[in-house]
């Protein structure tokens, strides 16, 4: 019986299955992600991520049991000189697994496993979450007074231009009281000055009629 047994045989002997992972840890860290099926995908996760720790301390000892896992010298190279800075400051759970899917044929589920810090996209998603904030009850209150008091300074400006819309229909008004007033007085100025030519010709007629009698009396005389 296999009563706590959770370690999966994925169907090989130990030395099949010991090779197997080892070669699947290399393609791992050379080219960051790889697609296989959703058990060993688990299975590696178990398998590289103690390697990549290990190679947090650069030491003889340390490239040397991790050498004799991998059994490729390109693969320590890239693990101890790249990765083992991408990931200094992250404390495990260096790997992730996306599932996508089933395959064609034998219906087998498979998956993307990639290296954490590598995936831009992902990064950049997690950097964008807002810092959750707790507000009391006592603060809310102390801050309602001075809400008030800059709600009324933003309504500032909006009253500035109502007043100096006020004023400008003011000065315009004025002006036009002052156009009509002008307007008027031409008016009675020329009314004034219409009669006053006609008395002058009225009394001109008046005269040279006066001086035409008085020529016509003289010569009957």
């Amino acid at each position: 019986m296999r009563h706590n047994k959770k370690n999966n045989h994925l169907g090989r002997k130990a030395a099949h299955r010991d090779a197997m992972l080892s070669n699947m840890a290399t393609s791992l860290i050379m080219h960051k992600r790889i697609f296989t099926t959703v058990p060993k995908a688990k299975e590696l996760r178990k398998f590289v991520e103690p390697i990549i720790t290990k190679s947090k301390e650069d030491t003889t000892s340390s490239r040397r049991i991790v050498f004799s896992i991998l059994q490729n010298k390109f693969a320590v190279t890239e693990l101890f000189q790249y990765i083992s800075q991408k990931v200094a400051d992250r404390p495990g759970g260096y790997t992730r697994i996306i599932k996508t899917g089933y395959r064609l044929g034998d219906n087998a589920a498979m998956c993307f496993i990639e290296l954490v810090d590598y995936n831009e996209n992902m990064l950049g998603d997690g950097g964008e979450k807002k810092a959750k904030t707790r507000r009391s009850r006592r603060k809310a209150a102390g801050a309602a007074a001075p809400a008030a008091g800059t709600g009324s300074k933003a309504n500032e400006p909006k009253v500035k231009k109502a007043e100096a819309k006020k004023a400008e229909e003011v000065k315009a008004e004025e002006v036009k009281a002052e156009e009509t007033v002008d307007v008027k007085d031409i008016k009675e100025v020329n009314t004034s000055e219409t009669p006053v030519t006609e008395n002058s010709d009225i009394q001109d007629e008046t005269q040279i009629a006066e001086e035409a009698s008085a020529e016509g009396e003289g010569l009957k005389d």
